[in-house]
């Protein structure tokens, strides 16, 4: 066996008592150390509980009070691992916890319709131009994108329906379980398209229950709308 390594289990118990004591009296020796160590362990709780949350926000949060609480450790311990990590990950998650909690405030007070789709996401998207007569997609393609009408005029070609500029459309087909396209989609002018990959539409609808409550009343609307429109154009048996 290795010089200085312990041999037997009793050598590793020794060996762990005695880390433990070394580390436990160096953590009590100072003030500044207690102070170090008590936001180092603060730090290492709340990165644990971040991981173990189930959703986007709390999980953002608790890992910048965690890079602070180790960047406290590395500053007075002084640890420079510890505190280049930290400098490096606290920017990151600060940044995406500041995203993620205005999206939830603009989804809590935007209305379910188009105006709430170009808020909560717009900042998701990319814009696409396309000339008049370009079809966006065909009947029985895969659907692979969600789409929001910022410029122009598209019309369904099936049901000769116009869609007006700031409505999401195609979103039915991404939770159908084909995932294919129910319409064709023609440009009847220039428009300037937005479109979200739908992993990217699934990865929110999971992280956000707020998201994914919206788009569930958005989808009910659309679909109590497709019934009411086919009871209208159904024949009538009662009229001769």
């Amino acid at each position: 066996m290795a010089q200085g390594m312990p041999a037997g289990w009793e050598g590793w118990v020794d060996f762990a008592w005695q880390q433990a004591t070394a580390f436990l009296a160096q953590a009590l020796s100072s003030p500044l150390q207690m102070l170090a160590h008590g936001a180092g362990a603060i730090g290492l709780v709340l990165m644990m509980a971040g991981a173990l949350s189930r959703t986007m926000l709390p999980l953002r949060w608790l890992a910048v009070g965690g890079n602070i609480g180790l960047l406290l450790f590395g500053a007075l311990r002084p640890s420079t691992v510890t505190l280049v990590t930290a400098l490096v990950l606290l920017p990151v998650n600060l940044y995406r916890a500041i995203e993620v909690t205005r999206l939830v405030l603009r989804v809590k007070r935007a209305r379910v319709g188009a105006d709430m789709a170009s808020i909560w996401l717009r900042p998701h998207m990319k814009a696409r131009r396309f000339k008049a007569g370009h079809l966006l997609c065909r009947k029985g393609d895969r659907a692979e994108h969600l789409y929001l009408l910022a410029e122009g005029s598209l019309e369904i070609e099936e049901l000769k329906l116009p869609i007006e500029p700031g409505r999401i459309f195609g979103e039915i087909a991404l939770f159908s379980a084909d995932q294919t396209r129910t319409q064709s989609v023609r440009c009847v002018s220039a428009c300037t398209v937005l479109e979200i990959h739908s992993t990217t539409v699934r990865e929110l609808f999971f992280q956000n229950p707020s998201f994914a409550f919206h788009l569930m009343e958005l989808l009910a609307r659309r679909l109590r709308s497709d019934i009411v429109r086919a009871n209208a154009e159904a024949p009538n048996p009662t009229r001769g």
